[in-house]
């Protein structure tokens, strides 16, 4: 542009009046965010405006618009953002005349120094650039006009759209790639010290992903808090601008606090958690669409083949499976049974997070927001079943974490574990670290359910696991806080008052054995002896040493190695010495209670099997261990062989779970006559879904299997076959060890497994072909995990040699392998 043609210009299309009023309104501290960003996107409307205008009647060219497309076309101008133009024309115009307007428009822009993305191009040209590159078409879904032929533009949204939802079915598919791949490039935004905050997962760029899903009209994002989730963004890159004086999106650690001060936050923790929450609320309506769109573009494609199959007729509503108790799967999403009532039944929202999770589905994000606003809070302490839901729902792995993360979209967890509020979203400035707080406790529970076969107490390794840094964010050592919280967490949760100190030792302690390996002489003995102290028990060392390795396995690459692991190990080996001492004396069994005894004198009297079953109210805290849950089911018979196979078997085809159990012969008083080979097992029940059974059918169908005309393998295969149940879980293989000093009297086999339908009579069966009698029987299933001990002799009543005992380990692990 000469001189002598800027004489001609309008102040209002001069670059010198519109810098001016661009840095007064940059300067205005009365109006910042969305106020701001509009009035800068009006602002910049109006000198294109006014620049058009007058190009256009200089180069003579009628039939063109000019249009804001981008994040320009959405009125979202940051203090430095590109401006993404597109000189539409009608193709009448000579070409020369059409170049000679984008020139009169395109230099004042650059001579400002303003970024620039800008095209020339017919409709035509323009579908035909959208159809290739999805990039501009993802750009043309938001154009605007801004001055020239309104009617063309118009024409030109029309036929982009339309083209948009016509090729949804393929251009969906290419968004997600691209979706994917910009993630992989530039991480998670909410797990970052330095976060992208348009490129990285659950950025501005993942915001303008789902409103182009909902333009093609397949499927519409999440909406709640996304609209406040996008200004949270849009408003932290204005001040990262403005500060700067440069076009960034990263939000750098030395930059952070002075961002910090210019949205009126307390410092860059308090900007870091606020952005965070924001890509929290975006990653997880982007996991929700993407997982939508999948659902209807399977459908549309299955239509057809299935109308073809039907003779046309309607298609069949989605089949329903069983997953819990008012918990079914549906088209691939975990949903609630018809018959379920959130309002009544408070462990609803635990059991269902708990059955998605085992079975590696989504929680349905309907199913979260109806569960969250209609159950009814759990009492406090919680009911055993609660406990119990959530002791599974973390040892899901890493199917653990969509779950978590639909309930905590809802408010869900921190209505649960309030305490959890203070960890949400809080920032890890240490580099080691690859998670925010409440990120890594999750990811440190995913870890432990990985290593709970080396743990007698499952239950006890995931909840520390998911507690250990429960005090980050409270004054002082987190340690020392976290043990507090924890304690009391973990009584809310609802364990006994031994339980609870082991999950506060373990909280309290977690930094131990690490530290002591990497930094103290383990040859001292008052090393040694100083961290036994500590610890107290073998059974907790145990757990303090898994749960060493999942901390540090969930922290980051740089936090455990090869190294690191044989220095725990050592420490622990030589604290496991000092810990050990005389071998307790296997304790007298407990007297049978007189209904015990009842159904014992009657088993006796009939030579038949006696049942009895109740519902009773949870017994009150042991010491030893939490009390189990569900039903009492008591059973007295003679004992022969195949009973414990026999009897678990009848309860897996009554598709009952098994959550204690204990076989052992009973002594009645020698007046009543010999019952030297009486056995009575007392099992703790739970439907997994709807009643219970009879007694009558039970003791009917325990009968016939153990007369041999109940085939219940074959009956659990066909019914599995019937029913396959859909295991998400890739559990850790079942570990079967040989209890050393375990009892006087016989050998101790004790099972660590992933529980499952069929499991204690799999084992049973394995220790029946064995040829050894069960003298006793101790199982308890800690969530999902079955951890039971069997007490076994040979034939003569004795216990088993040490390379017999071994043999047998190895027999009954294949069998469960």
């Amino acid at each position: 542009m000469t001189s002598i043609e800027a004489t001609t210009e309008s102040e209002d299309s001069r670059p010198s009046g519109y810098a001016a009023a661009r840095l007064r309104l940059l300067q205005e501290k009365e109006r910042p965010g969305p106020p701001r960003r509009a009035a800068l996107a009006a602002l910049t409307d109006d000198w294109l405006t006014a620049l058009f205008t007058g190009a256009a009647q200089h180069a003579g060219v009628r039939g063109a618009a000019l249009v804001a497309v981008g994040g320009y076309g959405r009125g979202e101008l940051s203090p430095r953002s590109d401006l993404d133009l597109l000189l539409l024309h009608d193709g009448t115009a000579d070409p020369a005349a059409v170049a000679a307007l984008a020139d009169r428009i395109w230099y004042p822009v650059w001579d400002l120094g303003l970024a620039l993305d800008h095209s020339v191009r017919t409709p035509a040209e323009a579908r035909k650039t959208a159809g290739e590159d999805l990039k501009v078409q993802l750009g043309l879904l938001d154009a605007r006009p801004v001055a020239g032929d309104l009617g063309l533009v118009a024409s030109l949204r029309t036929a982009i759209l339309a083209d948009w939802r016509n090729q949804a079915p393929k251009r969906l598919p290419d968004l997600r790639e691209l979706c994917r791949e910009r993630a992989e490039r530039h991480g998670e935004l909410r797990f970052l010290l330095e976060p992208d905050l348009k490129e990285a997962r659950g950025g501005l760029r993942d915001v303008t992903a789902l409103r182009a899903v909902a333009a093609s009209w397949v499927a519409d994002a999440p909406r709640e808090g996304l609209a406040e989730a996008r200004r949270v963004l849009l408003d932290a890159r204005d001040a990262l601008h403005l500060t700067t004086g440069r076009a960034t999106d990263r939000l750098a650690l030395q930059e952070q606090d002075q961002v910090a001060q210019a949205l009126g936050l307390l410092d860059a923790d308090a900007l870091l958690r606020q952005v965070y929450e924001a890509a929290r609320t975006v990653s997880y309506a982007t996991d929700v669409t993407w997982r939508e769109v999948g659902r209807v573009l399977r459908a549309r494609s299955a239509r057809p083949r299935l109308r073809a199959l039907l003779g046309g007729g309607r298609t069949p509503a989605p089949d329903r499976t069983p997953l819990a108790d008012g918990v079914v799967e549906a088209d691939g999403e975990a949903v609630l049974a018809r018959t379920a009532r959130p309002e009544r039944d408070p462990v609803l929202v635990l059991r269902a997070a708990a059955a998605a999770a085992q079975s590696g589905l989504p929680l349905s994000r309907h199913v979260v927001r109806h569960l969250a606003t209609t159950a009814q809070p759990l009492p406090v302490p919680w009911p055993a079943e609660a406990r119990e839901e959530l002791v599974t729902l973390l040892g899901a792995g890493e199917a653990t974490i969509p779950v978590w993360e639909a309930l905590e979209a809802e408010g869900l967890i921190t209505r649960l574990l309030p305490d959890w509020e203070r960890v949400h979203c809080r920032p890890q400035r240490n580099p080691v670290h690859t998670w925010t707080v409440d990120r890594h406790l999750v990811e440190t529970a995913v870890r432990a359910a990985s290593l709970t076969r080396r743990v007698g107490r499952p239950d006890l390794l995931l909840v520390a696991a998911l507690l250990h840094d429960i005090g980050k964010g409270w004054p002082g050592d987190h340690s020392v806080a976290g043990e507090v919280i924890a304690r009391d967490m973990a009584a809310r949760i609802g364990f006994d008052q031994h339980d609870v100190g082991v999950i506060a030792t373990l909280v309290r302690h977690h930094l131990l054995l690490i530290e002591t390996a990497t930094r103290r002489d383990l040859d001292d003995p008052a090393t040694v002896r100083a961290v036994a102290d500590a610890v107290g028990t073998t059974a907790t060392l145990e757990l303090l040493h898994a749960l060493t390795e999942a901390d540090a396995l969930a922290t980051g690459p740089a936090a455990w190695s090869a190294w690191r692991a044989s220095l725990v190990t050592e420490l622990v080996k030589r604290v496991a010495q000092v810990l050990a001492g005389e071998a307790p004396e296997e304790p007298e069994p407990a007297a049978p209670s007189a209904e015990q005894e009842r159904l014992a004198i009657e088993a006796l009297r009939t030579g038949t099997p006696v049942l009895a079953l109740h519902t009773r109210p949870e017994t009150p805290h042991e010491e030893d261990g939490p009390e189990p849950v569900g039903v009492e089911l008591l059973i007295a018979l003679r004992d022969r062989p195949g009973v414990l196979p026999a009897a678990a078997g009848v309860l897996a085809l009554h598709r009952l779970t098994v959550r204690a159990a204990d076989l052992r012969a009973v002594e009645l008083p020698t007046e009543l006559g010999d019952s030297a080979d009486l056995l009575l097992l007392s099992w703790r029940v739970a439907a997994e879904y709807g009643s219970l059974p009879r007694a009558d059918r039970l003791r009917a169908d325990l009968v016939r299997a153990l007369d041999g005309t109940l085939d219940i393998p074959a009956r659990l295969a066909e019914r599995e076959a019937a029913y396959p149940r859909r295991r998400g879980v890739k559990a850790p293989p079942p570990r079967v060890t040989v209890a050393p000093a375990g009892s006087r009297l016989a050998t101790v086999i004790e099972v660590r497994a992933q529980d499952a339908p069929g499991l204690l009579h799999r084992i049973g069966q394995a220790l029946e072909r064995s040829a050894v009698r069960v003298r006793s029987a101790h199982v308890s299933t800690l969530g999902a995990n079955a951890v039971d001990a069997f007490y076994v002799t040979d034939a003569d009543g004795k216990p088993l040699s040490a390379q017999r005992a071994a043999e047998l380990a190895r027999e009954v692990e294949k069998a469960l392998g």
